[in-house]
């Protein structure tokens, strides 16, 4: 079956129950899909092949998305998302590297995602390897101190092969005067800011040309109705 948005969402919507982290979730979801759709070097078949791309969910808080793209890349069955939030599940609610195939760090703890892509950044390099590594973020992240150390270091080795992705819906408690691109570019960082519900918008700021800084994609969304992924 060929996959299209709707299916996606059909996937997603496969994890009920009671989960207060849903937007969290659903906010994601276009961003996440346009990496492994359309940008990322990363398959079932070659997720052991140490020059495949790497994706960081830092987010982990809201990894229903997540999962639903790896059911629609094939890493995991789509039957296995029925058990979201059963016991034994592989899919827990901060996703588990040991747990569930395709995923690459275990996460939740906000503030890690971003210093785990700067030392897989370092040690790439360090071995010659070309794969980029896409960490994704949330705004109420850069209320964690590690982020903006981690910010600084990449943007003073160049480390090119780093991408951040910020989904920026509002909600964080300190914000950034200015907006956040404009943190990222003070570290040294190319950053562009994008709708993060316009596909071709997010795949041209992921694929674009650099001049060898890392990037920051942020990518704004806004809630909408609940119950809706749209």
């Amino acid at each position: 079956m060929q996959m299209t948005e709707e299916n996606l969402r059909g996937l997603f919507g496969r994890m009920t129950g009671d989960e207060k982290h849903g937007w969290a979730a659903a906010s994601t979801l276009h961003a996440i899909w346009v990496l492994y759709e359309r940008v990322l070097n990363v398959s079932p078949s070659n997720i052991e092949d140490p020059d495949r791309d790497r994706f960081y969910l830092s987010k982990g808080h809201g990894p229903m998305a997540y999962y639903a793209v790896l059911a629609a890349k094939g890493f995991i069955e789509p039957e296995t998302l029925d058990t979201w939030r059963q016991w034994g599940s592989p899919l827990g609610m901060h996703p588990d590297r040991n747990l569930a195939p395709g995923v690459e760090i275990s996460s939740g703890s906000l503030g890690h995602g971003l210093p785990l892509g700067v030392g897989t950044a370092l040690g790439l390099r360090a071995q010659g390897r070309d794969a980029r590594v896409v960490v994704l973020m949330g705004d109420g992240e850069f209320d964690e101190g590690s982020n903006h150390e981690t910010m600084a270091i990449a943007g003073r080795l160049g480390l090119g092969s780093l991408t951040a992705v910020v989904i920026d819906n509002k909600t964080a408690s300190l914000g950034w005067p200015g907006g956040i691109a404009g943190r990222f570019e003070q570290e040294g960082w190319a950053a562009t800011t994008v709708d993060g519900r316009d596909h071709d918008a997010l795949e041209k700021a992921l694929t674009g040309e650099t001049d060898g800084r890392p990037r920051a994609v942020i990518a704004e969304i806004l809630p909408i109705e609940e119950g809706s992924t749209a």
